[in-house]
């Protein structure tokens, strides 16, 4: 772990960011009244800047980031002691409220999520020291706004039964964390985080300041504000965003129980805010906003941060292992635009197009040769990415004989409008072309099931031919096979099963209604596994005929090549040979012909550490081109880490390559969404 005084930067691309991406949203930035600027990705500092007059140790005032770094660890800390819990009443800890008809239903929970109701020392369009009354008292301080909130802001709502951002309602939870302290070693939220964060970090006693400098006594308390009043030093915010990245562990040593930091990051159950594209507010946690819900589709659903008046922000991004930090004065020029929306297109969404997706060191993974018919593969920079039907992975795509895709998803709600109930398995229907395309759901009763995870069988691979939809689930015992005439409406399900090998089987795709197929034969490839779950050394090749598709006796399996370079097949599934080795990397894949440049392209993902296949969030994949299906495979792209999560399952849609096979879209399942990015073939 660093030491704050002297922990210096690396070069970017050692952390796979692009230096020349950096600095110019660095410019961007800084063009947007940025005075402060610290990202970290991997442990490391790979750009840090200034504005002139400042320095790394220089302190910015935190406004609401506050909320983050003095209440939300403050409560941490107190969870993790056991001094309170979430669900206590507010009014165990502070005696004026017991037995007011709404004061005394106030949580601990909803303080910290601004739904207990309490009305905001606020008012749209008037300074805080012209608010008058109770209001304009609370920021002045007089007597404390620690009394104030407790007497006399008034209710908007019944606790617990709306959404509304609360600064006073933080200063009661600071008021109940302080007194759930009363005895303990530390008696004060100062103290508190001096002694068990900060101190711990090592982070310099003039990098950090909470509480506008000032203790309130009240009531025999040493009350210290957590709603604003704080400052600190980006590098000081930054490691208390990679103390909670790091699941409360600091030098090796565990300084904060896990479980306690996972709670603060989790959706607390508790009213959102209204959402919007014009104001995209993320979803309260713990005094955190998380994009638990994937609101925001540029960045994983694990992201969080702290966010103050100004735009002062902690964004942390765990499944990146990115951190970034940056301080200055607001950053929209129109002073009405919308806070949320100038966040998320100023930092968040260019953030992410300074990641890079592939290294010359990826290569060294690969499994196979690098290609000579495609020397490489570029692709639009992931803000670009086009992400629909949150909540559902897996996406399989055919081209039907009526001219759109037919795709399957898994545990989700399929494409706005959802449909109402999550499904284990569900279909769809994908009319137009990308950028601008649409989803629409087809729901079956034949063929949907509740099953989620490895408990129902999700669609592995589909197939559109001769005016049939055949599709291969997983998840079946090992793998069952289905057909429906009428676009995935209804379903007949195959008496048989295949239950040796074939634990994730995906067709070869051809054009549309399998247009331009080599010969009479559907093409089966699949992990030489019983489970999806569980990566195999090599992958195998089973074939059929169209016409005898639903006869399991019909099925042969490749088993090697002859001298001749022919294949040769067997109706042992005993005797299967491997069409492509990879030790214990060969999970889930996607084939498809790229007819313009007579090449098949093999889709892989690469598992992580361990054999997780699940890579929606995370990980790396190889793109194969061989010019037969049996091969030879070479590889045409190989990263070990993409620079967005590149799903469980990708497909290239032979609709939508361009007439001359250079060009594409790739639909993969990153960030748990029917997810398309555009992508350029160099032949």
């Amino acid at each position: 772990m660093p030491d704050l005084t002297t922990w210096e930067a690396v070069p970017p691309e050692r952390q796979r960011m692009s230096a020349p991406r950096l600095t110019a949203y660095r410019e961007a930035l800084a063009a947007r009244r940025t005075s402060d600027l610290l990202i970290v990705r991997g442990g490391e500092i790979v750009h840090e800047w200034h504005a002139p007059g400042r320095t790394a140790a220089s302190c910015h005032g935190s406004a609401s980031l506050a909320k983050a770094l003095v209440g939300g660890m403050s409560l941490l800390v107190a969870l993790a002691d056991g001094l309170l819990a979430l669900d206590d009443p507010v009014a165990r800890y502070v005696p004026e409220w017991r037995g007011h008809p709404l004061r005394g239903e106030v949580t601990v929970r909803q303080l910290a999520t601004h739904s207990s109701g309490l009305q905001d020392a606020e008012a749209p369009g008037i300074d805080h020291f012209a608010l008058g009354g109770w209001m304009e008292a609370f920021w002045r301080q007089e007597p404390d706004p620690f009394t104030l909130a407790r007497d006399q802001a008034p209710f908007i709502f019944r606790p617990g039964t709306g959404y509304a951002y609360s600064n006073p309602g933080m200063a009661m939870l600071s008021y109940a964390v302080t007194a759930a302290l009363a005895g303990s070693a530390q008696g004060d939220v100062r103290r508190l985080l001096g002694e068990r964060v900060m101190g711990p970090l090592g982070v310099p006693a003039e990098e950090w300041s909470v509480g506008y400098g000032r203790t309130f006594r009240v009531n025999g308390l040493n009350l210290v504000a957590n709603w604003g009043g704080g400052a600190f030093s980006a590098r000081a915010a930054a490691a208390v965003g990679l103390l909670m990245l790091r699941g409360g562990r600091w030098a090796g040593r565990q300084v904060l129980p896990e479980e306690a930091v996972r709670t603060m990051l989790r959706p607390a159950g508790t009213p959102p805010p209204p959402y919007s594209e014009a104001s995209p507010t993320l979803t309260p946690g713990l005094c955190w906003w998380l994009n638990a819900d994937g609101r925001w589709t540029e960045l994983p659903r694990d992201a969080f941060m702290g966010s103050g008046a100004g735009h002062q922000v902690l964004l942390v991004v765990p499944s990146l292992d990115l951190i970034v930090v940056r301080f200055g004065d607001r950053l929209g020029h129109d002073p009405d635009s919308d806070y949320w929306a100038d966040l998320r297109c100023h930092l968040a969404a260019p953030l992410v197009d300074t990641l890079i997706d592939q290294t010359e060191d990826d290569w060294a993974a690969a499994p196979c040769p690098r290609s000579t018919a495609i020397r490489a593969v570029r692709w639009d920079a992931p803000s670009t990415i086009v992400r629909k039907a949150y909540d559902s992975d897996n996406w399989p795509v055919t081209w039907a004989r009526d001219g759109h895709l037919l795709t399957a998803y898994g545990d989700g709600q399929g494409f706005e409008p959802f449909t109402g109930v999550k499904l284990g398995l569900g279909f769809a229907r994908v009319e137009g072309r990308p950028p601008r395309f649409a989803g629409f759901n087809v729901r079956s009763a034949s063929g949907e099931n509740l099953g989620m995870g490895a408990r129902g069988a999700k669609a592995s691979g589909l197939l559109a031919a001769g005016g049939v939809l055949y599709m291969l689930c997983r998840n079946a015992g090992n793998a069952v096979l289905a057909w429906s005439e009428d676009g995935a409406r209804t379903w007949q399900w195959a008496g048989w099963r295949f239950t040796e090998s074939m634990g994730y089987p995906t067709f070869l795709n051809y054009g549309q209604d399998n247009a331009g197929a080599r010969d009479e034969y559907a093409y089966v490839f699949s992990s030489d596994s019983d489970s999806a779950y569980v990566p195999a050394d090599r992958f195998i090749l089973a074939r059929a005929p169209l016409e005898r598709l639903r006869e399991r006796e019909a099925w042969s399996f490749f088993v090697r090549l002859d001298a001749a370079g022919a294949p040769l097949w067997s109706a042992d599934v005993a005797a299967r040979g491997a069409v492509f080795t990879h030790a214990g990397a060969c999970a889930r894949s996607s084939v498809a012909y790229n007819e313009a440049l007579g090449r098949y392209l093999w889709w892989q993902n690469v598992p992580l550490p361990g054999g997780e296949v699940d890579t929606r969030f995370r990980g790396g994949f190889g793109l194969y081109e061989a010019p037969e299906p049996w091969g030879p495979w070479r590889a045409a792209y190989y990263t070990t880490a993409w620079d967005v999560g590149p799903g469980e399952m990708g497909v290239v849609p032979t609709k939508w390559l361009s007439a001359d096979g250079r060009e594409g879209w790739l639909v993969f399942s990153g960030h748990d969404c029917f997810s398309v990015r555009r992508f350029v073939l160099e032949v």
